[in-house]
């Protein structure tokens, strides 16, 4: 049952995993932001990275504006490919 949680979780959440390394970051180190400072940013920019995917859908009119799990590894491949072709 916990792993229909999870997923159900990670549908929603595209950024679980970040959420939780920088929970268990919080946990580890008694809540010192400056420790657990690359595990916030990782979070930050994967909440921004997921923000302008649906922004971008929203503007083209895919929906559900959130892509589903099927799709987000491909959507993420995607990006780097570009993202490394323009440097």
């Amino acid at each position: 049952m916990k792993k229909q949680k999870n997923t159900e979780a990670e549908e929603r959440n595209p950024c679980l995993k970040e959420q939780d390394l920088t929970f268990k970051c919080f946990h580890d180190n008694s809540f010192d932001k400056e420790a657990c400072e690359t595990a916030i940013d990782n979070y930050k920019l994967c909440k921004s990275f997921w923000y302008a995917v649906q922004k971008d859908r929203r503007k083209q009119g895919i929906r559900p504006i959130m892509p589903p799990l099927s799709e987000r590894d491909s959507i993420k491949r995607d990006f780097f490919a570009k993202f490394q072709q323009q440097q």
